[in-house]
């Protein structure tokens, strides 16, 4: 009897895609699962999801704790150091103190909120960023990734070298602004990603 020989496949299965888990401070994201954005097209997919580093808002967080001790520690240090002797009725204490907590509070919802939603987004067609502004303003810009001509990022500082974060800046072409993620996570990976996409993408007319 004929023997018959079976040969094996040599066809190498791909690495399946590796997807980050999202949480509710997540500055660094690739490939997201659940992450829609306005204007996004239905076959578009999300690359890459960015904030500025977290560790950014370690000085705004440092200056809430002083407001937030100011009233009770500071304000009254203050005042035997000057040695001033002012009789100041309770209600108007009470008063003072209210308004400078909620303005406290106020603060901090105007600076979380600002990072929270200051975004850079990767799409498999183009780069996007969202800023928001004061509460009741909001900016959206972006860049068909056909239309990038140069990538390129900045870090310095200590902290910057220690938890690895900078700016990235996007050259476009014609018209269109040029864009800048500021103080994102891992900017020369944010840079490798956007020339792989770049040289993936097909050119414009």
């Amino acid at each position: 009897m004929p023997t018959v020989y079976q040969k094996k496949s040599s066809v190498t299965v791909a690495p399946p895609i590796k997807h980050s888990t999202m949480g509710p401070l997540t500055s660094f994201a690739v490939n997201p699962q659940g992450i829609r954005f306005e204007t996004q097209e239905r076959e578009e997919a999300v690359i890459l999801f960015l904030r500025q580093h977290i560790i950014v808002n370690l000085g705004w967080v440092f200056l809430t704790i002083v407001m937030f001790i100011t009233p009770s520690v500071l304000f009254p240090l203050l005042v035997a150091a000057l040695g001033v002797v002012t009789a100041v009725p309770a209600g108007y204490v009470v008063i003072g103190t209210l308004f400078w907590y909620l303005g406290t509070l106020g603060f901090i919802i105007a600076k979380f909120l600002g990072w929270y939603f200051n975004i850079y987004i990767v799409t498999n067609e183009r780069v996007v960023d969202i800023d928001f502004h004061y509460l009741l303003y909001k900016q959206f810009s972006q860049a068909e990734l056909n239309r990038i001509q140069d990538i390129s990022y900045s870090s310095g500082g200590i902290f910057a070298t220690f938890f690895n974060y900078g700016n990235v800046q996007i050259q476009t072409a014609g018209e269109m602004p040029n864009l800048e993620f500021d103080k994102v996570p891992y900017p020369e990976r944010v840079v490798e990603s956007i020339r792989n996409l770049t040289s993936e993408s097909p050119s414009s007319p």
